[in-house]
């Protein structure tokens, strides 16, 4: 044990809550731990020490690196976790082969859910990859079948819900989604949370990503953030505790029954854990309000307005997406190995060539400012 995890309170000093994966009948903790940051894997040892029970990884993360880290570092507790992995597979038989090797690299026999991964509409959710997950189960590979969604979230939610064949949903939902308004041929609001308590109504487990809208959790080190101005941030959120605040908001929903928080070091484990047993108060709600109101013009709330594209066919929540991974959570090398993975005329466009932006976010998002930003340091 490193002397870091070493110097740690012991299991006993550190509350944890319960509450059960939808049907599955899966019992975790209300703070999950998301590995996707991860490379020390003594944190995540120590979060199993804990009580941590669930530990989510996927077959992309750094390169496929994260899923090995993770099966050495929980090698001999598999039947006291609760293990997620992720497939990008577009077709039947590359999702089986990327199931086969997280198998392998996680060094078990079986998932407790497989996720297919960045499904944001119905057609990405094809028949060919629910029959690989059906297929799946039957084998014993996976017990549950589940699906992630970063954008279009209360549309998926209600699809997989209709559709049937969907144990668990991860997906985004955070505090900067109340009252997020949708651009279209009707006009709406959505309202993620609403959608979260049908879906969970329904049976389907929900798992909350991004819970700390682009990086909170590293404000109080004097980080930047969208390139706002980190002293004022750190005003608002580094001492006053944003990110506890930030998965506070996402637990006081009941029906999520969990929230995966990247955790990269011991000091973040400690303060994360601490959401379980602090209730959602007064300070918390000023302090988000304030965070939202610092924000707002770079954070995207991944509704749909944009459909996914601008008209020279730049994914806009997508580059916003890994532009929170460079300047919110510290993970530029993660953040540009996405954006070159993009389409060849994704990578080429570029914001300056445009005299306007076809991107108008009803969420006053700076779409332009915001992409061309990530063009400079990704491309």
């Amino acid at each position: 044990m490193s002397p870091a995890a070493a110097a740690q309170p012991s299991a006993s000093a550190v509350p944890l809550t319960y509450r059960t994966l939808g049907s599955t009948g899966l019992k975790v903790t209300s703070v999950s731990f998301g590995c996707m940051t991860t490379s020390d894997e003594s944190v995540v040892r120590r979060a199993a020490d804990l009580g941590i029970v669930h530990f989510d990884t996927a077959r992309s993360y750094q390169d496929g690196n994260n899923e090995r880290m993770v099966g050495a570092a929980l090698k001999g507790r598999r039947k006291q976790i609760v293990l997620s992995s992720k497939s990008l597979a577009k077709t039947g038989p590359e999702a089986s082969a990327q199931l086969d090797t997280s198998l392998r690299e996680l060094g078990t026999d079986y998932l407790d859910i497989w996720y297919l991964h960045a499904k944001n509409s119905a057609e990405e959710v094809t028949d060919e990859l629910v029959e690989v997950q059906r297929a799946a189960k039957k084998a014993g590979k996976i017990r549950f079948a589940g699906v992630s969604t970063h954008f279009n979230m209360d549309l998926m939610l209600d699809h997989l819900v209709r559709r049937g064949q969907t144990d668990v949903v991860l997906t985004t939902y955070n505090f900067s989604m109340r009252d997020v308004a949708v651009k279209g041929a009707q006009p709406r609001k959505t309202d993620m949370t609403a959608a979260i308590q049908a879906a969970r109504k329904a049976g389907i487990g929900i798992v909350a990503m991004k819970t700390m809208a682009g990086g909170v959790a590293r404000i109080g080190r004097g980080d930047r953030l969208y390139g706002a101005d980190q002293q004022a941030l750190k005003a608002i959120v580094g001492r006053q505790g944003g990110a506890l605040a930030a998965i506070k908001w996402v637990l006081r929903n009941q029906s999520v029954d969990t929230a995966i928080v990247c955790m990269t070091d011991h000091d973040q484990l400690d303060e994360n854990l601490r959401a379980m047993s602090s209730p959602y108060g007064d300070q918390d709600e000023k302090i988000l309000q304030s965070l939202v109101a610092r924000i707002g013009p770079s954070y995207c709330r991944m509704c749909g307005s944009c459909s996914g594209v601008c008209d020279r066919g730049v994914p806009v929540p997508d580059v916003l997406r890994f532009l929170s991974y460079a300047e919110g959570y510290g993970q530029f090398a993660m953040a540009r190995q996405h954006f070159l993975a993009l389409p060849e005329q994704a990578r080429a466009a570029r914001c300056r060539d445009c005299a306007s932006c076809s991107v108008d976010c009803p969420n006053g998002v700076q779409v332009r400012h915001n992409v061309m930003r990530a063009q400079e340091l990704f491309a």
